[in-house]
């Protein structure tokens, strides 16, 4: 049997001094000197003690959590990694995340759910990429599944995609053609998590036509660049093809290229 010869408050926890037991010290937090009432002199056993320590790190731990939590919505993998970087054992963190669930302070379906009726406001995610983001935050496969199917339907998708397309269109339209910006719409919508099917739809839906004379410019200074790079290496035909097929690359139309390198001067 051990006791307490002093308690000394420092600035988060409280220190137990302690004699006759395997333990000199001790550091506690203010619930835990409640939950056992502790003070000066009073008396200890081991096994006391060692319920003391487990039910601190129990403490603590919640309090951390409910710290890291208070900022904003965590998922249960978040708060856990949080409190593994703070060296809190792996049962009280179970323990820790049960009674945060329990009382609807840790909510990974609510999480999914809000985080994905944040990027439908702001039209920035297709549903793929939305679920690569909650994967990595931890979140259940089947939950993202269920929030996915409750707020993101294809009407929605549509109605995100076709927004992001038109602020493509603002941006990109007047330095590319017509395939070229469509080919870039279509790109971007997918990279974006929208699938080939709803990027489409939403393409259509733009009704977008060609402006010939700025599709015209856009060939011939793209023609000027392509003609200076190939024409140090190739002449005649071969150029020709090469010329060719470095704009079709670049998603200019084959008849258009045909038509501008006939009455295409190359410098000698």
């Amino acid at each position: 049997m051990g006791k307490i010869t002093a308690i000394k408050k420092l600035k988060r926890l409280y220190r137990i001094d302690l004699c006759d037991l395997e333990q000199e010290k001790i550091y506690v937090c203010e619930d835990t000197i409640v939950h056992f009432f502790l003070n000066v002199d009073k008396s200890l056993s081991q096994e006391e003690l060692t319920e003391i320590t487990t039910f601190d790190h129990f403490a603590q731990g919640k309090s951390l959590a409910l710290y890291y939590i208070s900022f904003k919505m965590r998922t249960s993998t978040e708060v856990k990694k949080y409190l593994q970087e703070h060296d809190i054992p792996s049962e009280q963190i179970e323990q820790i995340i049960a009674v945060l669930i329990e009382n609807n302070l840790i909510n990974d379906l609510s999480y999914a759910e809000n985080f994905i009726q944040g990027k439908i406001s702001m039209a920035s995610s297709g549903p793929y990429q939305i679920k690569q983001k909650l994967l990595t935050k931890g979140i259940d496969n089947n939950l993202i599944t269920q929030a996915l199917d409750e707020f993101y339907n294809e009407e929605e998708q549509i109605e995100v995609a076709y927004k992001l397309a038109e602020k493509l269109v603002r941006s990109s339209a007047h330095r590319l053609t017509l395939n070229q910006l469509k080919q870039k719409i279509l790109q971007s919508l997918m990279n974006k998590g929208f699938s080939y099917s709803i990027s489409s739809i939403s393409l259509d839906s733009l009704a977008l036509t060609a402006d010939e004379e700025n599709e015209t410019e856009l060939l011939y200074t793209e023609l000027d660049k392509v003609a200076k790079r190939y024409s140090r290496s190739y002449d005649g035909y071969e150029r020709k093809q090469k010329i060719t097929q470095a704009l079709a690359r670049k998603g200019f139309d084959y008849d258009d290229i045909n038509s501008a390198l006939r009455d295409y001067t190359f410098e000698p």
